[in-house]
């Protein structure tokens, strides 16, 4: 049995050598800017692309020891943005939970193909809340990872997002979403 030093064994997973290197360097550079550094440039957001996403009949499989479950099935739907433009693959899923507070806890699961035949996953994570009775609606956002293989659209998995989410109708009148990704810059 091997003793713990408190040290990582970088031999079993390189990467772990890498990341503590990067992150050495991070907490020297901040050092090196004094004890007040200024604090970091607040990010924009500027449009990478909308989403038409159609869904099918909501499954509700009922009480949860953590809320109410709906499940709802991802049927298709369209998305375009500067240089990239495709489908969504039917098959993904939104998996939604009623809090006790009435708020939902979004959490979809899903695949684009885009017009050049890229397949790009998307976890989508959200809290959507009704506004109480005399207030404004409150506008859904959502936090979304994207993992894209390397290559030409390798950028969504390199920076963070924000969408904005809100209701629709397909093209055939089936209910849907309309999500819009904004890239952090």
């Amino acid at each position: 049995m091997r003793k713990f030093s408190g040290r990582r064994d970088t031999r079993l997973n390189p990467r772990a050598g890498r990341t503590a290197a990067v992150l050495a360097l991070l907490v020297a550079a901040s050092a090196a800017r004094g004890a007040d550094p200024a604090p970091p440039l607040a990010p924009k957001l500027e449009f990478a692309f909308a989403e038409l996403v159609t869904l099918g009949p909501a499954i509700a499989p009922g009480k949860t020891p953590y809320g109410g479950r709906n499940i709802i099935p991802i049927t298709g739907g369209t998305f375009e943005g500067p240089g990239i433009k495709g489908t969504i693959v039917p098959g993904g899923w939104d998996w939604q939970l009623v809090r006790a507070d009435g708020c939902i806890d979004v959490h979809a699961d899903y695949m684009l193909k885009t017009d050049d035949g890229v397949i790009i996953n998307v976890v989508n994570d959200g809290v959507l809340c009704m506004p109480k009775p005399g207030q404004p609606p409150r506008p859904a956002r959502t936090s979304p990872r994207f993992e894209a293989p390397l290559g030409k659209y390798e950028w969504l998995g390199q920076t963070a997002f924000v969408g904005t989410l809100e209701g629709a109708k397909g093209p055939n009148g089936e209910p849907a979403v309309r999500i819009t990704f904004y890239k952090a810059v």
